[in-house]
């Protein structure tokens, strides 16, 4: 099996809302939220895919043409707040929920015999999050 990777950055804001410790209303407990401050990241993603075979320039595919898939798909986190992309309506825009977005919208694009191992944020130093397709 042959593995590479690439990595690309963007500066983007984003605002984590956290449940606070539950109190009742009536016979139903409540649960109050909490926003933490709004805040900016220079977040880093790192995707990594696999073959096992390699194609005929030697390559499992060429590296330029993978950052430019997954720096297309970060372009439309640079310098906004997270918060305002559909997705993350429903979704918190978590690190892991990141990952998952440009998982979903990568994998698809993939030449045929190449496998998305999975995709890394680093939200800021020492904090990651990693997704990949269940098994």
């Amino acid at each position: 099996m042959f593995t590479v990777s690439v990595e690309t950055n963007f500066w983007a804001a984003h605002q984590l809302t956290f449940p606070a410790s539950p109190r009742r209303v009536g016979s139903k407990p409540a649960l109050p939220v909490s926003k933490e401050p709004l805040h900016r990241h220079n977040w880093a993603v790192t995707a990594e895919v696999s073959s096992e075979e390699l194609d005929s320039m030697g390559f499992v595919m060429d590296f330029q043409k993978l950052k430019e898939m997954v720096d297309n798909i970060v372009a439309v986190f640079d310098n906004i707040n997270l918060e305002s992309i559909d997705y993350f309506q429903p979704n918190s825009s978590s690190a892991e929920n990141v990952a998952k977005y440009v998982y979903e919208r990568l994998e698809p694009k993939l030449p045929k015999g190449v496998k998305l191992n999975h995709v890394k944020v680093i939200e800021e130093l020492g904090c990651s999050a990693k997704y990949s397709k269940p098994r």
